[in-house]
């Protein structure tokens, strides 16, 4: 049985080391976090975002909206989008060959007429059907777009095509925006005067369980469902913690397409979204980065930790398992198609930090994990196991997980406290104690089976059903 031993201490001691490194990651993160946030909160406090938004100076922004089945939320979303606080704005939403009402429910909320309206075809697109403004000028921002179905990417390749502005907005169609959000976006863009911003995002937020009403958010409210509500969590740390941190070292690779701005210049230069990956937003922000640095041109992408978006997110494991196959699907494909980057050091920080934490523990860790699951299932029916190092080990690795959730729910507090009921409090902290153990493993499978899918070639974006934002029941 030497064979299993070596083996055992092989998979014991190789598994211990890459956890070590990254706890140490996670360490060195939250503690990254903490002096970005305290900094842009100091930073912050001196702004007078009512001048701002009064200013005829301000840069012009494009907002680009792709609608796909989007009819449950359609006529609330763009409303949301119109009622936003800035002076020099277009709201450009495409429709992108949706199958359900959402361009009739649009062309008869908005009073839309068809206009001859000239496209500048920087970026090759599938073919538009008709481009809509309303008769009515108090929608006079809105411009809607039908277009063949050709994804995502085409679509907003199309809004960018559309759009007469410098910096580009681009969101899903189904999320309520602050109404100060543009206002908070482009400040990095005014204030960085040594290097060109390339792109800003912002932390996007759980709608489910909130009050909204005629497109605004009236009252913010930790979702019911453990679904939702654990996905609240998990946003709070990945967005609060992870990308604060990552903006800090200038490394950060991902801009959410839920919500980011962009420098429209920079990406016509790059050829806009690419329609190959089901991870375009992560392609793109990478590949802008590649454009910089292969240009020797100083730029920054930029991360501020408001609130400025708030999303549906999946409320059953079905739809849930979608997006985050699909989430996996792209960020193998990302890599893979900017491989050069990997321990570059042509690349600066972005081949020596970035990439390879992308790589190693964001791209490998669900697979080196559910690969441990399974020697670990091999190796006790071998009765291999020292059990009571194994328990030590997973106890630590158990407290580690919810201790971090819980420093993250900390610097929710101490930052901008949205839940700002006891209650909830209590809520999210429960949630981070049940989350490794009923959430963490599914999204682990759903990982794996992401990797499985592309290896058979899959390129579906898996259609993504919504229930609709509605008003929750009172308690």
């Amino acid at each position: 049985m030497i064979w299993l031993r070596l083996l055992y201490d092989l998979v014991t001691y190789g598994l211990l080391c890459y956890s070590l490194f990254l706890l140490t990651g996670y360490i060195c993160i939250g503690i990254f976090s903490i002096g970005e946030i305290n900094k842009y909160l100091q930073k912050n406090s001196f702004t007078n975002y009512r001048m701002l938004a009064s200013s005829n100076d301000i840069p012009g922004i494009s907002i680009l909206a792709p609608a796909y089945n989007e009819g449950a939320n359609i006529i609330e979303n763009v409303r949301s989008l119109l009622s936003i606080h800035y002076n020099n704005l277009e709201v450009i939403i495409i429709n992108d060959g949706s199958k359900d009402d959402s361009i009739d429910k649009l062309m008869v909320a908005y009073d839309l007429e068809k206009l001859d309206y000239f496209v500048n075809q920087k970026i090759d697109t599938k073919k538009i059907r008709g481009i809509y403004k309303s008769k009515n000028s108090i929608y006079r921002k809105l411009i809607v777009v039908d277009k063949e179905n050709g994804g995502k990417a085409d679509a907003l390749n199309v809004g960018i095509n559309v759009s007469k502005n410098e910096y580009v907005v681009c969101i899903d169609v189904d999320c309520i925006i602050e109404q100060d959000a543009l206002l908070k976006l482009i400040k990095p863009f005014l204030e960085n005067t040594r290097e060109r911003v390339i792109a800003t995002g912002g932390v996007v937020r759980i709608a489910n369980g909130c009050e909204i009403a005629n497109g605004r958010l009236i009252k913010v409210g930790l979702p019911h469902d453990f679904l939702p509500r654990v996905q609240t969590l998990e946003y709070i740390r990945a967005f609060l913690l992870g990308r604060m941190a990552w903006s800090r070292l200038n490394a950060l690779m991902l801009i959410s397409g839920a919500f980011g701005a962009f420098d429209k210049e920079i990406v016509i230069e790059c050829g806009g979204y690419n329609h190959k990956t089901v991870g375009e937003d992560m392609e793109l922000v990478v590949r802008m980065r590649r454009y910089m640095e292969e240009h020797d041109l100083p730029y920054k992408v930029a991360f501020i930790p408001d609130p400025l978006c708030w999303t549906e997110a999946p409320a059953s494991y079905k739809i849930l398992g979608r997006q985050r196959n699909r989430w996996t699907r792209g960020t193998i494909e990302t890599l893979k198609f900017h491989k050069v980057i990997f321990l570059n050091t042509t690349y600066g920080v972005l081949g020596v930090l970035g990439y390879p934490y992308w790589f190693f523990f964001e791209l490998l860790a669900p697979l080196v994990e559910f690969t441990g699951i399974i020697i670990f299932v091999f190796l006790a029916l071998f009765g291999a196991i020292n059990w009571p190092y194994f328990l030590a080990l997973l106890v630590c690795v158990y407290t580690f997980g919810v201790l971090y959730s819980i420093f993250a729910i900390l610097m929710e507090v101490l930052s901008y406290n949205q839940y700002r009921r006891g209650k909830d409090i209590l809520n999210l902290m429960l949630t981070a104690f049940l989350e490794p153990i009923f959430f963490h493993p599914f999204v682990v499978w759903a990982a794996v089976k992401g990797n499985i899918d592309y290896l058979q070639k899959k390129s579906s974006w898996g259609e993504m059903t919504r229930t609709g934002l509605s008003q929750p029941k009172k308690t």
